[in-house]
């Protein structure tokens, strides 16, 4: 059996722990009792954004996106569809530029939609340009080699 790891509940903000292997048994939160992966990325602002980087053992997948931006906007539902493929392996965020500049100016967003992963607190890979769900997908299991 192996060592648990840290999930941050998407509802309530608490911090899980949880045995690897019981990850894809539905686990709930122990604070709140919703799930703890929901198939859906979250909307995430600074606050929100800092504890599920720095506190999910998991890698953390985010869209740096804007309501004007065209391409965002159709990239959206493939990023929704790489949630539901993803999880519970990476935890995926949705971070808007426009009401978080603070991310946007500290990760030097230059372009949008840019995809950022994280693993360990740390930005590990980065994508500019909107991707269909295939792609999306590939893209981050082949920079986490799963």
């Amino acid at each position: 059996m192996s060592d648990p790891i840290h999930i941050v509940c998407p509802q309530c903000e608490a911090v899980n722990r949880v045995a690897q292997e019981r990850l894809r048994d539905a686990p709930v939160c122990g604070k709140c009792s919703q799930a703890l992966f929901s198939g859906r990325p979250l909307e995430a602002d600074s606050a929100r954004f800092t504890k599920h980087i720095t506190r999910n053992d998991i890698p953390v997948l985010v869209d740096f996106w804007a309501e004007w931006c065209g391409p965002c906007k159709m990239m959206a539902p493939h990023f929704a569809q790489a949630a539901q493929r993803l999880e519970p392996a990476v935890r995926l965020l949705k971070v808007d530029t426009e009401r978080s500049q603070d991310l946007a100016a500290q990760f030097a967003i230059r372009s949008i939609p840019t995809l950022a992963l994280f693993r360990g607190g740390r930005e590990v890979a980065r994508q500019s340009g909107a991707m269909d769900a295939g792609r999306l997908v590939a893209w981050v299991q082949s920079q986490l080699n799963i």
